[in-house]
């Protein structure tokens, strides 16, 4: 049993592989045990693919979105994914999941958290997943929410990188080398079969990200994912 964990909130079963599946197979990687729990299947406004299928149903689509995000996070090396079928286009979050995320925080007592960005005008389950998140941290950092159970403490968030970022106020502070992870992460995409359209667009993120990544740390990297730190930084020394 590892203490070193992690816990990544997906609004929707592929958003956790396009945008944090680096984070996640680095940090398992290096033995982390990473928690993934996707809120939706994003059956209805993201299986495009799926839906132009004869017979298509609900049911079948949530199967098959279900199962290309087991074998992503396996692929990533996550020691646990959840699937809460809470919805989507709209995404339904009630203060049931939200006591539920709370106590998953607790259970977990991640050392940092990754969701997504506060605005994104092109879908609105993004926002309300990452207000959702955010609050569920509050929640658990409270001492009055079961009083049996400790609290958290101040696990960073990292808000990870929106579809089209100048448009979401998304300002990337930290940049991840996955350059020795890659070629898991692309694995990890091209489980994501109904969303096929996207695996070459967050294969030149990543590359993009990587060139940026080299120039602001004067080290060699070809891959890299960014995000957006919500908390301050606290250290000892600088540089």
């Amino acid at each position: 049993m590892t203490d070193k964990t992690a816990l990544v909130i997906s609004a929707h079963s592929a958003d956790f592989v396009w945008r944090a599946g680096g984070a996640i197979a680095l940090h398992a990687a290096a033995g982390w045990a990473v928690t993934v729990v996707c809120l939706s299947f994003g059956e209805r406004g993201e299986s495009a693919r799926l839906w132009r299928q004869d017979g298509m149903t609900l049911e079948k689509v949530k199967t098959e979105r279900r199962k290309e995000a087991e074998a992503a996070a396996s692929r990533l090396g996550a020691a646990d994914i959840q699937f809460w079928d809470l919805g989507d286009y709209p995404i339904k979050l009630g203060s049931d999941a939200l006591f539920a995320l709370a106590d998953l925080h607790r259970a977990i007592r991640p050392a940092w958290t990754m969701s997504h960005s506060r605005v994104d005008p092109y879908n609105a389950d993004h926002p309300a997943v990452s207000a959702f998140a955010q609050e569920a941290r509050i929640v658990a950092q409270a001492h009055g929410h079961d009083p049996a159970t400790p609290v958290i403490g101040a696990p960073q968030v990292y808000l990870f990188e929106p579809h089209q970022p100048e448009q979401c106020d998304w300002k990337p502070n930290v940049i991840l080398n996955i350059s020795d992870v890659w070629d898991t992460k692309r694995a990890a995409i091209e489980c994501m079969a109904g969303q096929e359209h996207l695996w070459e667009y967050y294969t030149r993120v990543a590359l993009q990200r990587g060139v940026q990544g080299g120039r602001n740390s004067g080290k060699p990297m070809t891959h890299g994912e960014a995000y957006e730190a919500v908390f301050p930084s606290v250290v000892g020394t600088l540089g």
